[in-house]
């Protein structure tokens, strides 16, 4: 390995480092870089300090004095009175949403301030088992940001049963993944609550993993009910309080709170409810954090962390406060503020210029300037274009029956009822309605009559490839089919449609090109992301899938679709409530029950 700042592996001897660091601070060595003419945020005060300097050396910060008090010849920036600031540290999200590698994340992640990230592999460990995780893994280690793991904690996300995955991270795995890489510093989301606070044995067994090794355990639930015993099981965070209520809950019952934002029309923009419990309630903001949870390439180039800690602003936090919930209170979550989140002597130099409302203007990775007028240096460039390449069976996993299975149910016979999937907005929770059906002359017509369309869920890693059907309510789809190979958790394929040939079509398109989203009309694709990587990421840079995505979610807009493309991916998604739909059939939640698509009227 290199030793250069951006390795973060490639530290050099201990005492070296701090004897260095010691000689800079006290005026005896010469900097690295000196940044003078700033204002300070300090995350440890929650304070702007004026006419400050930051001295570098190393990678590292030696020491914040007045402005002017340095006496060498290194080499300085003049921060032109802007505000310079620890680099965000973003505590929950997951790389793969992004649909593009680590390496490529790293470009979008640095222009919006953030240079740590703890991210939970469990996308890639559902398609392709533990090596998937360390294939990102090794991915992470060539990017030029910090990028540390929350081991996969759900995967599967239910049982066998009810859907099939392509892994099956047990306890033994993952216990092997904490103990043999560095970077796995806790137990990522552990999203079957239900089973958690019920005891189940497997569950139980995997969190005890996570608690001997002294990893802290990271929470996904819905419910109130359910938050004391998901407590007492050993779970000390969550990024799914969706309003002040269960933010306050979860609050009192000893967990940190990730206010995750989002773009207001995706699923995923819970804060300005959440932080509730902090302006309305009164709570302390000291165990509070900002987070991203999942962001497509698009979204993740105008809504980064950055934009989060803004909305917390707009919300009623002190900015001072609102920096430090995206920087050093992740930190301390997960015990590095020793090292990230604030610009304390000995930390690393991971640094954000911003103008007074919060908007990054320059980026410092270990010391090194990356960012400038939101463009990557040179610097970065030459590490951006020599990506971690993944081998080759990550290509291949779209693996789905010839020919393919039927994709649309015989229409019913006479009247019966359905158990369909409602969808609302934003795309989060699915509404379980049993409609009554009287049958038209045909599907087209039965689709119309009840402002239907058909689903199905077909299974994509070479097991078995069976289908299961459903049929979506309100989903707005006006013509074609629309499909997806990133239909959580397990990333089997989903595809909707209002007739089977349009359907067909958007399967051969992901079978193709080993994974993707896909809008088609008349039997054709009007748009595409190709994403061959595991079906889930892309091989390019972040520029270039970002357009691809704009193209995708015109097009879908354009289909009439309801709720948008990555609402659409979590219809599988078996642990949300109230009905999904996997390769197994319907699955109610919470009863975790399967249930017939028709029942006798």
């Amino acid at each position: 390995m290199t030793d250069s700042p951006l390795n973060r592996f490639a530290v050099s001897p201990l005492h070296r480092l701090t004897r260095r660091l010691a000689d800079v601070a006290g005026a005896r060595s010469e900097a690295d870089l000196v940044i003078t003419g700033a204002r300070v945020l300090s995350t440890y005060s929650e304070r702007i300090l004026p006419d400050r300097e930051l001295w570098i050396a190393g990678g590292r910060i030696a020491a914040l004095k007045p402005a002017g008090s340095y006496r060498g010849s290194a080499p300085r920036y003049d921060a032109a009175g802007g505000l310079i600031a620890p680099g965000l540290v973003d505590p929950h999200l997951h790389i793969e949403s992004s649909m593009i590698t680590a390496c490529a994340y790293a470009e979008a992640a640095l222009i919006n301030g953030t240079t740590t990230v703890f991210c939970d592999s469990h996308e890639i460990g559902n398609v392709l088992d533990a090596n998937g995780v360390e294939w990102m893994l090794e991915d992470a280690r060539v990017a030029p940001l910090n990028i540390y793991l929350t081991v996969p904690s759900t995967v599967p996300a239910t049982t066998p049963e009810l859907e099939t995955a392509g892994g099956d991270l047990t306890p033994e795995k993952i216990a092997a993944l904490f103990d043999t890489w560095p970077e796995a510093l806790a137990l990522g989301e552990k999203m079957d609550f239900v089973a958690v606070a019920m005891g189940d044995p497997r569950a139980h067994a995997i969190i005890a993993a996570a608690l001997e090794r002294g990893r802290p355990v990271s929470g996904h639930i819905y419910g109130r009910d359910f938050v004391a015993a998901y407590a007492a099981s050993g779970v000390t965070d969550t990024h799914e309080a969706i309003d002040r209520d269960i933010a306050d809950d979860l609050l009192e019952a000893g967990l940190w709170i990730f206010l995750r934002g989002g773009p207001p029309a995706t699923p995923w923009h819970s804060l300005p409810k959440a932080i509730g419990t902090v302006t309305d309630y009164g709570a302390a903001w000291k165990r509070v954090c900002a987070c991203t949870d999942d962001r497509d390439a698009d979204d993740l180039l105008d809504h980064g962390l950055d934009w989060v800690v803004r909305q917390a602003v707009e919300h009623g936090i002190p900015k001072a406060a609102a920096w430090s919930m995206g920087s050093l209170h992740p930190a301390t979550r997960f015990h590095l503020d020793g090292e990230i989140g604030g610009l304390g002597g000995g930390r690393r130099a991971d640094l954000v210029l911003l103008d007074d409302d919060l908007v990054p203007q320059a980026t410092w990775y270990g010391g090194e300037l990356v960012v400038e007028g939101r463009k990557p240096t040179p610097r970065l460039e030459a590490a951006l274009e020599k990506p971690y390449r993944y081998p080759a069976p990550a290509y291949a996993t779209v693996r789905l029956p010839d020919p393919l299975p039927a994709l649309v149910p015989p229409l019913p016979e006479g009247p019966c009822r359905v158990n369909a999937i409602r969808t609302v907005l934003p795309g989060i929770e699915l509404k379980h309605e049993r409609l009554a059906l009287t049958p038209g002359a045909d599907w087209a017509a039965t689709l119309a009559a009840n402002d239907l369309c058909h689903v199905a869920v077909i299974e994509r890693h070479g097991f078995h490839g069976k289908v299961a059907h459903g049929l979506l309510r309100a989903f707005g789809l006006k013509r074609g089919a629309v499909a997806s190979s990133v239909g959580h958790d397990s990333h089997n394929i989903i595809v909707a449609g209002l007739n089977e040939a349009d359907m067909r079509v958007a399967l051969e398109a992901l079978r193709a090109a080993q994974g993707g989203v896909c809008v088609v009309a008349d039997g054709a694709v009007v748009a595409m992301v190709p994403l061959p990587i595991a079906g889930l990421m892309s091989d390019k840079r972040v520029g270039v899938v970002a357009d691809e995505l704009r193209a995708v979610k015109a097009a879908w807009a354009e289909a009439g679709c309801a709720i948008p493309y990555m609402g659409f991916n979590l219809i599988p998604l078996s642990v949300i409530p109230e009905i999904r739909i996997t390769d197994k059939g319907l699955v109610t939640v919470p009863a975790m029950e399967l249930v017939p698509l028709f029942e006798a009227a």
